[in-house]
């Protein structure tokens, strides 16, 4: 009866350390957003543009930080709660990548983006969803269910904090434009030609966030942050 109870034990033990490793996999895969670029400043030439996850910390700082301004406008919301949506907002994309939303794409407030009604881009963002819902399949398995939680209640947009984040998540980018025109941080030669024909500087990351922005209060933020960096801009 030993031996049969040291084999529990073994086989308890053996269970535990695969589920670490299955779990350590799962984490490691995600600091892949580490790595991952974001490809709006790449297409606009920025000198060492941050990562997703730089740009995820932004927004994670931004609930902290502005979260109660944001809340006036969405009663009951749990600053707590949003903060878990925040950091797992964008995981997808250490499978998917990161794919930049153009100005002429944001007029629905969607993060898919596509402003038009044509059968292709409605394809193109069931295509988007389907491929990240299936990363988070394999990036958020093994792990508690709470992150998968987490990233589906931030992809549904149903919630007051779902809400929130997706406000900080817009104005992290303007934040971050203003960043790079202070520090001269971009140069469109290096960039991709065709990507702003329509604006000049940095003005479409602002002209792709205000149609999506949803509170009063992140319209507010948004024309502040918007002014400051016309300021740096017009020198």
């Amino acid at each position: 009866m030993g031996d049969d109870g040291d084999s529990g034990d073994r086989d308890t033990r053996d269970d535990r350390d695969d589920d670490l490793d299955r779990a350590l996999d799962a984490v490691l895969a995600a600091y892949e957003l580490k790595d991952e670029r974001r490809t709006g400043w790449q297409l606009r030439g920025v000198d060492d543009p941050e990562s997703v996850a730089a740009h995820s910390w932004g927004v994670a700082y931004l609930v902290v930080a502005l979260g109660d301004r944001l809340a006036t406008d969405l009663p009951g919301v749990d600053l707590d709660r949003a903060l878990r949506l925040a950091v797992v907002h964008d995981v997808a994309e250490a499978e998917t990548g990161d794919v930049a939303t153009r100005a002429s794409d944001a007029d629905d407030g969607d993060d898919a983006g596509d402003g038009g009604d044509s059968a292709a881009e409605a394809a193109d963002r069931e295509a988007k969803v389907a491929a990240e819902r299936a990363a988070m399949r394999d990036l958020a398995g093994p792990l508690p269910e709470r992150v998968r939680d987490a990233w589906e209640a931030y992809e549904a947009r149903e919630s007051p904090e779902a809400r929130l984040v997706k406000e900080c998540d817009l104005l992290d980018t303007c934040l971050q434009a203003v960043r790079y025109e202070r520090g001269d941080r971009y140069d469109p030669d290096r960039g991709d030609p065709d990507a702003f024909r329509e604006y000049d500087d940095l003005d479409e990351f602002f002209a792709t966030t205000e149609p999506r922005l949803r509170t009063d209060a992140g319209r507010e933020l948004f024309e502040a942050v918007r002014e400051r960096y016309r300021t740096v801009r017009d020198g």
